[in-house]
This record gives C-alpha cells, structure tokens and sequence, in this order.
C-alpha cells in the first residue's frame, strides 16, 4: 500500500495543523495552527517530504477536503509548505469517537475524573461508541498506510488514536511508528475499570509501535504497569518505552509577550486590578487555563477566599486575575462546570469586594495577547490541576514574567517532575494547603523569587518544542 511518492516522515493527530474558513464571496481561508508539532514538523526542513494526517473538524475543513478531490493532500502555505491529508470521516463516527470515547472515557480515565458511585457506566451505548473509536483510528491508519514511503517514520499523537498504531503495524510492517501520549497514563487500579477486553485493545493497540513516548517518567512507569497487570509480565511486543518532556518556546514567547497589543492588553488588565489603598500596586495570583474539568479551577478560586478569610490583611491589596478559557462546550459536564467557575468567582466578588477592589478578574473568552499580558504581570501563578499530563502555562509564566513570579504548583502536574524544586508545591485538593502557599507566594522575598524564577525557565525551556519532536524522529531512527 505505500504511495509511489510517500512521505519520509509523517504525523497523526486529530487535529492538524490548519483550519479553514469559507468567506463570503465562497473562497476558503486557511489558518496555521500553533503547538510544537507545527514547530517540530517544520523544522525537519522543506527538502524532507512530510505529510501531517488529522480529521476534518469543521464544516470548511470538510469543503476544503472536497474541494481537493476527497483523499488527496493539502499544501498549505500556512503551514510552511507541508503537506496536509484532511480525512472526512462520517459525523456520527466522529461525534461517537471524539466525545463518547476519546473525551468522555479515555480523558477521564487518564485523569481520573470519574465519581465512581455512579460513572463510569460501560452499556450497550458505550461499546456502540467504540465501534466508532475503532472505525476513526482505522481511517487514520489507512491513511497513513496509503501516503507512507518505504520504511517510513510515523509519530502517531495522543489518546484518540490508541488503536492506529497496531492497525497500521499490521498494514505496512516496513514502517517505524511511534507513539506519543500528551495526557498522564492512569494507574492500574484506575486503569482497569474500562472493561478488560477494552482495556487490552488500547494497549495492545499503543504496544504496536516500536516506541511508545510520554512526557514524564511517571507516566512512562504507569503505561508499563498497566501492560504488565492487563496483558502479564514483559512488554511482548518489544515496543521502547521512552520520555520527552516537552518544553516551552523561549524564543516565541519572549518575541510575543512584547508586541504592541500585549501592551495594550498590561494597560487594560492594569487599570482592572486598580491600586491598593495609599497607591500602592496590588498583587496579582495569576492563571490561565481551559474550563477543563482536570484543570481544577473552582478549588483554585475556593483557596483565594480561603487566603481572604484566613489574612484579611490581604483584602484590598491582591487580584486573582483568573482566565477560564471555554472548552468541550458540546458536552454538558463541560457546560455545567464553566457555569460553576463563573458562580463562585461572583460569589466572591458580591462576599468581598468594595467600590475600588473586584477581588477577581474572571474573562472566559480565549485572547492570547490577553494571557501573555496576565503572564508579564504575575506576582504568583497558580497551577494546581487535579492531574495534567504536563502544564506548559506553568512553564511559559516563568519565561515570559517581566520581575519575576513565585509558582504555585500542583504535584499531580506533569510539570512538577521538573519544575517542582522552585516551586511552591501544593496538594490539588487541599484547599487550606493551597491558601497557604499564596500565602507563602505572595510574602516570598523579591531576590528569593527572582532566582527562582531564573531557574524555573531554565528547567521549563530545557526541551523546546522543535526538539522535542525532533527527538522522537531520531529515537525512532535508533
């Protein structure tokens, strides 16, 4: 099945690095995509004929496809020239994949997000679901197969294509395939309760990869314990277990952060926060983040007014500048829970504030200018997700911060494996724990938090994102 021109290197993910937009006069508008594997994936250089494999996600993405002639490639120039093949897959495979298995089971096992007394449920519904899952990752490793050259690398992304790289094993034994899970990998004990016959399908599926890659060790060590409770002893496969840690892009950020509407951003979040009382500038707790369920914002929000309560010295003199970005909104639990931050944040202000001083500054509507603005204006910023794969907010903050900012750091944050030494560590579910380490945060001397934070971004950009991906090619190669 390899194409008489294949790609020497190529990605899969479902989502690419390009989306369009039809316009009014009917002609379509491509935009590039942001990450690390539209760095990585642009760095291997245009003499390396690359092709990006994602799934259409919108209505312009399927007219784009149609327009190409079906199941041809895309050159994009927003992609730097890279070849792109968009796969329409049927709405309701798509729909029953995305959110009935990737989003709904698969992301709540690896963040163990369930409340077990009544969920999960696996019935009839679910396993009709999963006929789709299986169906979606067979349309990725089809596609792969067919635009893949002899002998071929292929990085396979994250949790929504479990099963494409066995599939795909099995349709071009010559091909070198990789891995790559971006969430943290449950524990056994969690692991197991998708049924056992679900369970050994997506490792098996994962195991069909010569090397199967995670961000931290952690997860790494929790991908060959499940293999070895599932599946008994040994990885048969002989698939490499290995580790990158993604990194921030220095470079970027620091080029971003200072342009002109950052500035009008730190002049508009400026005037928000206000002064405190004499004049003096108040402190700003810090975070951004998706109204992600693992991201655990409410109880952040809860540990603020818990700092209010337990050092009302502070009132009047600290701003929780908190961006709750919208995510998942077609799923109900998604829904509920942006309702809830809102909730609690205005719960907070009518319990708190005065005339001079909204104790949060809550915006829930995505603006990176806006967010890299927050990060050069952070005192302290506070990621504390129930369970994250990595956290690259907690690493870009410390990058981008113009007077240094003391982190408050999740040790169930991927993050922590490499940041957790300069930051100040708290338990995510531990709300008076959390208030303390504000507390600690807010109070930490300026000359102990700038060498923090020196070092702090010199761990968070040790592994940037194009080498990074490039690391994968080279391990794959070995």
């Amino acid at each position: 099945m390899a194409s008489t021109h294949g790609a020497e290197v190529l990605v899969a993910s479902n989502r690419g690095p390009v989306s369009y937009e039809v316009r009014q006069d009917g002609s379509l508008h491509a935009k590039r995509g942001g990450g690390g594997l539209v760095s990585g994936l642009s760095a291997i250089g245009p003499h390396t004929d690359a092709v990006w494999v994602c799934a259409a996600l919108s209505d312009a993405d399927r007219e784009a496809v149609r327009r190409s002639g079906g199941g041809r490639r895309l050159s994009v120039d927003e992609t730097g020239g890279q070849q792109v093949r968009m796969l329409d897959i049927d709405a309701t495979v798509f729909s029953d994949a995305y959110n009935g298995i990737a989003n709904s089971a698969l992301w709540f096992v690896h963040h163990m997000l369930y409340q077990t007394p009544l969920e999960p449920v696996f019935d009839a519904e679910f396993r009709r679901q999963w006929a789709s899952y299986e169906a979606y990752n067979r349309a990725f490793a089809e596609a792969l197969a067919e635009e893949a050259a002899q002998g071929a690398a292929v990085v396979v992304q994250d949790y929504h294509l479990a099963l494409a790289p066995r599939m795909l094993r099995r349709l071009r034994p010559d091909l070198r395939i990789g891995h790559f899970s971006h969430t943290p990998w449950a524990p056994p004990d969690y692991f197991r309760l998708l049924p056992d016959d679900i369970a050994a399908e997506l490792l098996g599926g994962i195991l069909g990869a010569d090397r199967a890659a995670f961000l931290t060790q952690r997860w790494a060590d929790a991908f060959t314990a499940c293999c070895h409770a599932v599946l008994g002893p040994g990885i048969p496969s002989g698939t490499r277990i290995g580790v990158h840690g993604l990194g921030a892009d220095a470079d970027f950020l620091r080029e971003r952060a200072h342009r002109p509407d950052v500035a009008e951003r730190m002049a508009a979040l400026r005037a928000e926060i206000g002064s405190a009382p004499g004049g003096a500038a108040r402190k700003t707790i810090v975070r951004v983040d998706r109204t992600e369920l693992s991201k655990n914002i409410v109880r952040g929000l809860l540990a603020y007014r818990q700092l209010l309560d337990d050092h009302p010295e502070w009132r009047e003199r600290v701003v929780h500048v908190a961006f709750a970005y919208p995510s998942r909104q077609d799923l109900a639990v998604y829904r509920d829970y942006t309702a809830e931050v809102r909730r609690v944040a205005e719960e907070i202000n009518s319990a708190y504030g005065t005339p001079d001083w909204t104790p949060v500054v809550l915006h829930v509507k995505d603006d990176f200018a806006r967010s890299l603005a927050a990060y050069r204006l952070a005192d302290v910023a506070l990621v504390n997700p129930i369970r994250d794969g990595m956290n690259l907010v907690a690493k870009e903050v410390p990058v981008v911060s113009d007077a240094g900012c003391a982190l408050v750091l999740s040790r169930e944050a991927g993050a922590y494996e490499e940041l957790g030494e300069d930051a100040v560590t708290v338990n995510p579910y531990d709300i008076t724990g959390t208030a303390q380490a504000l507390h600690q945060a807010l109070t930490m001397p300026d000359g102990e938090r700038t060498e923090r934070t020196k070092r702090l971004a010199a761990a968070a950009t040790a592994l940037p994102p194009t080498q990074w991906f490039l690391d994968q090619l080279h391990a794959l190669d070995a």
